[in-house]
């Protein structure tokens, strides 16, 4: 019998009848078409300021990156519960923890490589920036050794990570500068604990957190369809109450108050734009919240799904798959425009504030063409699902 959960949540299981749960496979795809709406943004919008700074944001820009804040939490999230469900296929802990460590460093190796130059079309890596690739193997990596843990223990430290990394908001990465404006360790530690840096994105304690998380709130997911309904979209809505109180307080939970605006739009916007990097309590709440609660929404199986929750599904069956080739998709689309409109494609990098002054498009465009994105990819990542599906016990099937 199965080492890592009861035996009555794997009996569960197997009476639902489902190797994927359709809910947590459209909740991922969904997750990660939002992820291309934020990229193609990043890539093709005429907007030179980031579209959360509201004294120059407007309320479509402010909701389209808002929006995506989803993705990053809901992807680490349930990459965690996917960790667990997967025990539920014949996996005992030690089988279970050597996966996460090969996926998780396998994902860190991914990172300077094959993203580094999807982002960048070269391999300078002193133009690398760690993301969510880095931070998710890592988490994986944490979570490998965290599973031998029984689970009360895994959800008491992913719970405290979560609420108790902000005490640490004073620290300044400026702090362990040297004299010639280099990090010494002690601030390069911190920067992949805590506070974000120009080479570190995704610092790692507020993301191994939510990754453990999504691990503990597997044996929820092993339930009947209807009562993880209810428990799921239970919890979501406990989060959100505890963000809107919280966020009204306006004290610990976010190093970033809210304050009045000149209209009441503004104010709702300044109310809603917590901070990312790192992930604060707050931002956690106001994501995860809404997550859950579309988990319930989607509770259907796979034959009662809409054709876009259909397309969906595809998607989130071969996340990784689609995240590497959006990218370059994306990016490559990006070139292509330039060509065409300069006679020239030279490098084009991520990064907004090194594109020409003459680049971008509207925010209609900027959908026009995420709409286009996913019609492309949808037909590649239909026929890899299939692929993987036929070859679903190949050594290969879990790291790609």
């Amino acid at each position: 019998m199965n080492k890592t959960i009861p035996e009555s949540y794997s009996q569960q299981f197997s009476s639902a009848g489902y190797r994927h749960i359709a809910s947590i496979d459209l909740m991922r795809g969904l997750v990660m078409a939002l992820m291309a709406l934020d990229h193609v943004r990043g890539f093709f919008s005429d907007a030179d300021f980031s579209p959360t700074d509201l004294a120059k944001t407007y309320p479509a820009l402010f909701f389209t990156r808002w929006i995506t804040h989803l993705c990053a939490p809901a992807f680490v999230f349930l990459a965690g519960t996917s960790a667990f469900l997967s025990s539920t296929q014949g996996l005992d802990r030690p089988q279970l923890a050597r996966r996460l460590l090969i996926r998780g460093l396998w994902l860190v190796l991914l990172e300077p490589t094959v993203v580094h130059l999807a982002w960048t079309f070269n391999l300078d890596l002193s133009q690398m920036r760690l993301g969510v690739i880095w931070a998710l193997g890592w988490s994986m990596v944490a979570l490998s050794a965290l599973i031998y843990l029984p689970m009360r223990a895994i959800a008491f430290i992913c719970i405290g990570m979560i609420l108790v990394h902000n005490f640490f908001d004073d620290i300044y990465i400026e702090d362990f500068q040297t004299a010639e404006g280099d990090l010494n360790w002690q601030g390069w530690l911190i920067s992949v604990i805590h506070i974000p840096h120009s080479a570190v994105a995704y610092p790692l304690v507020p993301w191994i957190g939510v990754m453990a998380a999504g691990y503990a709130f597997g044996p929820f997911m092993l339930m009947m369809p209807e009562e993880r309904k209810r428990i799921t979209l239970r919890w979501g809505l406990v989060l959100i109450v505890t963000f809107i109180v919280l966020r009204t307080i306006n004290g610990y939970g976010d190093p970033e108050p809210w304050f009045r605006q000149e209209t009441m739009l503004f104010t709702m916007l300044s109310f809603l734009n917590t901070t990312k990097y790192p992930p604060s309590l707050l931002y956690l709440l106001m994501t995860l919240g809404p997550m859950l609660i579309l988990l319930s929404v989607f509770e259907r199986g796979p034959d009662r799904q809409s054709a876009l929750g259909r397309l969906l599904i595809v998607f989130g069956r071969v996340p990784l798959f689609f995240y590497l080739l959006h990218l370059y998709a994306i990016h490559g689309l990006a070139l292509v425009f330039v060509f065409l409109m300069a006679g020239e494609a030279g490098s084009f990098p991520a990064a907004s504030s090194a594109f020409p002054p003459w680049w971008g498009f509207s925010l209609p465009m900027v959908y026009l063409i995420w709409i286009g994105i996913l019609l492309l990819l949808y037909p590649v990542c239909r026929w890899f699902a299939a692929v993987k599906f036929r070859h679903k016990r190949a050594w290969w099937t879990p790291y790609i």
